[in-house]
């Protein structure tokens, strides 16, 4: 028997204020909870996009960053990254680094779905072959990171809203994404912390 999936609730301080199911949180008033995005590099600095599998609740069918997800209460984010992308895309991690401690958005759907995240950014490394899981994606597609960003950054690439915001951010970091320096995970929110 699976027990349901339970998400970190937090407030605008990043302090926790429990948990709700992950089933019950995505919808027209979805509350403030603790999140992570991932950007996934190979070593030749190509970032992994993915395209969300099309029966998402929220941003179905919609080209990101390479894995996004939510911890378990308790669990550390790095150990999250890399659960979600050996679960999502069958990688096996060499590396996860902190890159945008704080990072929080919240976008609004057509249809009035919210999504609503206290959302640390994170860069993993791997060299394993990609193997997309079709529960979680659709599609997957190596691109170099400087003509992403331009992409996002100029508006002519169509991506999700939270990724559209954080690439901005991790340009700032450098040219490189290789050599952009890990951010302390004393920085990360108070519910977020090991």
């Amino acid at each position: 028997m699976t027990t349901e999936e339970h998400v970190v609730l937090v407030d605008r301080d990043g302090q926790a204020l429990g948990t709700a199911p992950k089933s019950e949180v995505h919808g027209r008033e979805t509350p403030l909870h603790l999140a992570f995005s991932s950007y996934v590099f190979d070593h030749e600095g190509r970032v992994l996009l993915t395209r969300r599998a099309d029966h998402k609740v929220t941003w179905p069918g919609v080209w990101t960053n390479s894995c996004c997800g939510h911890p378990l209460p308790g669990e550390p984010l790095a150990e999250a990254v890399g659960r979600r992308l050996s679960y999502e895309l069958g990688l096996t991690v060499e590396r996860v680094d902190l890159m945008l401690p704080t990072f929080a958005y919240r976008a609004v759907m057509a249809n009035g779905i919210v999504e609503h995240e206290l959302c640390p950014v994170y860069r993993a490394t791997v060299s394993t072959p990609v193997a997309p899981n079709p529960e979680e994606v659709g599609e997957t597609r190596w691109m170099p990171w400087k003509e992403f960003a331009e992409g996002v950054c100029s508006g002519l690439l169509a991506i999700s809203p939270w990724c559209r915001e954080q690439v901005p951010l991790l340009v700032e970091l450098g040219a490189d994404p290789m050599a952009w320096h890990p951010a302390s995970p004393a920085a990360l929110p108070p519910a977020a912390r090991p």
